[in-house]
């Protein structure tokens, strides 16, 4: 990507996408990450199976859509990163700190999010050299994140992965790479899915998440699929921003809206159909060993893996795919993160590069070593890494999300995004919009968050 001024002008040449099918697959691989293969098999099995699923699809498609909407709509209209997009309407402090809410986010994330890649790779290399046994051993993942330098290195090894990525641009690096992985991350998803459902006993665990069953509805069904959706599109982390300055007028911002949501709700029922009939399987038909977080990825799977007779093989499938959808979440956080200080300062990529390096080491480090030697420093009783994710997820991204829907209400107006959408074709959804981000958004928003913050408090369980 050239850095070279322009005349007249006092910020970098911006990159591009060179169409469609570019930007669908950064911003699908930016969304189809960590909480998709992990978080939304849990979830589904804990608040319903099919009617969660439901409730999710719905959500995706009313509340998803209109946040992921206006998020790009400022972004190509002002051609900025968060910060400028939004003093682009404002230079007062209500503005300052939005932009930087929604800029801070994907620094804050990606060294956390780079420490459990980091757990990724080395679950792989073990499955490489066939250790299936010693890998579902009872309290190997505990020992293997207390030992802080060993999990520093594998977090570096990631970490190096990501820069290699976004140090090549937006055309070169960003959705070449998206462009590589995507399309294999589903093959990969499909072939793991289609084994885990043809397991002896699966096939209670297919119909118990994919049937909607009206006797597994509760409130907490709602807010849980609400959560995940949240978490699980991008949205308030400044990316889709950043992706929508990259786009070009032409490019018909409904219908890539349309692509996007479809693949990650493809995506999250492959790794549902992956994770939870196979679990069933090994269970007997329990939802309770789908255990939260974690646990799920690196303690339970590698269990139902060692019981199987192609347990390397399912391993090797399996962290592979994962890897691929940390690497494209991690390298979308992580662009975000370099454009907003190449549009602030002004420098070049590389420059912008050795700062996000820092940053990473700096936070990176800490939530590496906080099961290990830094176990004993606490922050309201969590570890650095509970920590960073509670703050972000749960505290700072409904609050960026209700920055933006501000913006577009009592700022911008709907007259304008609607003009910035229908440059390059009919804003089909536009009656839903509008409704949405006016009267239901906002609610919404406000539940995720306190919902959230009940939740660690120890009120409500998810």
């Amino acid at each position: 990507m050239s850095e070279v001024k322009k005349s007249g002008h006092s910020h970098h040449q911006r990159g591009r996408f060179s169409g469609k099918i570019g930007y669908v697959l950064a911003v699908a691989g930016s969304a189809v990450g960590l909480g998709n293969i992990w978080r939304f098999p849990y979830l589904a099995a804990k608040y319903g199976g099919g009617m969660f699923l439901l409730v999710y699809i719905l959500l995706t498609v009313s509340f998803g859509y209109v946040l992921i909407m206006s998020e790009t709509a400022l972004g190509r209209m002002t051609r900025k990163s968060p910060v400028g997009a939004f003093e682009h309407f404002g230079k007062s402090a209500p503005f300052k700190i939005g932009g930087w809410l929604n800029a801070v986010i994907p620094m804050l994330i990606v060294p956390y999010y780079s420490t459990i890649g980091g757990w990724v790779i080395k679950y792989l290399v073990e499955y490489f050299r066939g250790n299936v046994q010693k890998v579902s051993e009872e309290g190997y993942f505990g020992s293997f994140i207390a030992d802080s330098w060993q999990v520093e290195i594998w977090f570096i090894v990631f970490a190096v992965l990501v820069f290699a990525i976004i140090l090549g641009g937006v055309r070169n690096g960003v959705e070449r790479m998206s462009k590589i992985m995507m399309p294999l991350l589903v093959v990969l998803a499909v072939i793991v899915a289609v084994y885990s459902i043809t397991r002896p006993g699966a096939m209670a665990g297919v119909k118990y998440f994919l049937i909607p069953n009206l006797e597994n509805f509760s409130w907490m069904t709602v807010v849980a699929a609400m959560g995940q959706m949240f978490y699980s599109l991008s949205i308030a982390m400044g990316i889709l921003y950043t992706y929508g300055s990259y786009m070009n007028k032409k490019m018909d911002v409904e219908q890539a809206t349309t692509q996007v949501e479809i693949f990650d709700t493809g995506i999250a029922i492959l790794a549902g159909l992956m994770i939870i009939p196979a679990v069933f399987a090994f269970s007997g038909g329990n939802p309770e060993t789908l255990q939260a977080g974690p646990s799920l990825m690196f303690i339970t799977l590698p269990k139902v893996f060692a019981t199987m007779g192609v347990g390397t093989g399912a391993g090797i499938l399996f962290f592979l795919l994962v890897l691929l959808a940390a690497l494209t979440s991690a390298v979308s956080l992580m662009e975000t993160s370099v454009s907003t200080f190449m549009d602030e300062l002004h420098w070049g990529r590389a420059k912008c590069c050795i700062i996000m390096a820092g940053i990473m080491l700096v936070f990176g480090s800490a939530s590496s070593m906080g099961y290990g030697i830094l176990d004993f420093l606490k922050i309201f009783g969590m570890n650095f890494l509970d920590f960073f994710d509670f703050m972000t997820n749960s505290v700072m991204m409904p609050l960026a999300a209700l920055t933006t829907c501000f913006l577009v209400t009592r700022v911008v107006g709907y007259d304008r995004i609607a003009a910035e959408i229908e440059q390059s074709s009919k804003f089909r959804r536009k009656g839903l919009y509008k409704f949405f981000i006016r009267y239901l958004a906002p609610v919404c928003l406000i539940i995720v968050l306190l919902s959230s913050i009940a939740n660690v408090l120890g009120i409500i369980s998810m």
